[in-house]
């Protein structure tokens, strides 16, 4: 187990997968059964194996002693489902963690994506505020709150603020740009609306949200 280990801080995933896969737990104490899945669990996350990743995430969090180590598995397998678009299930994972006396940025941020997801903008807004509140500069939580506040109409001036302060911290992320094209447009300047949305669609063309947001603003495919 401990060359899996190694190769996963070298971030060689798939090697580290196929080094732990091999390992012979039959004598392993059930600390050690934990620890292997933990560190199966997360190859399988950054390999994109999510439902793989799932049935070791859950293993830890059931039976794992670490405080933190099981944290990050709840963060992780709500990560899994906000993206698989399970949001309720991510909802479930994140409300276990907050009411467990845990708080991070990266903790409502992902609780305001889930709530966004299922169309509730307020309690989104509510969410990514709290974000800020810890840490004023991160540009997830400045993006989120950004686009909804102009997306339903809510805040334009301060919306297109969010966004572009988030696009002048990471200027090549093609989220914040599209987020900011998409403000633009929404408080009727157009020009510097297809700007930043090409410039978005440059950097991510297979994205499907910049794809809909370029062509309805340029009326380009």
């Amino acid at each position: 187990m401990e060359e899996g280990k190694r190769l996963f801080r070298m971030k060689r995933w798939d090697l580290a997968l196929r080094e732990l896969l091999q390992v012979n737990a039959e004598k392993f104490s059930g600390e050690e059964n934990t620890e292997l899945a933990y560190y199966l669990g997360l190859c399988y996350t950054k390999l994109s194996r999510y439902d793989d990743a799932l049935l070791y995430l859950e293993q830890v969090v059931t039976s794992g002693r670490d405080v933190l180590r099981v944290y990050q598995c709840r963060m992780t397998l709500a990560y899994i489902y906000v993206i698989t678009k399970r949001s309720k299930l991510a909802e479930f994972e994140l409300k276990r963690l907050r009411g467990s006396g845990f708080e991070s940025v990266q903790l409502y941020t992902t609780l305001a994506y889930a709530a966004w997801s299922q169309k509730n903008y307020k309690n989104a807004v509510d969410l990514y505020e709290k974000a800020l509140d810890l840490d004023e500069t991160n540009t997830t939580a400045m993006n989120g709150l950004g686009y909804i506040l102009v997306d339903t109409d809510t805040d334009l001036i301060r919306g297109l603020r969010l966004c572009r302060r988030a696009v002048d911290s990471r200027p090549q992320n093609p989220a914040y740009l599209d987020s900011l094209g998409w403000a633009y447009f929404r408080n009727g300047e157009l020009l510097e609306a297809r700007t930043w949305l090409r410039r978005a669609m440059d950097l991510a063309p297979q994205e499907k949200t910049i794809r809909e947001h370029f062509r309805f603003v340029t009326g380009e495919e």
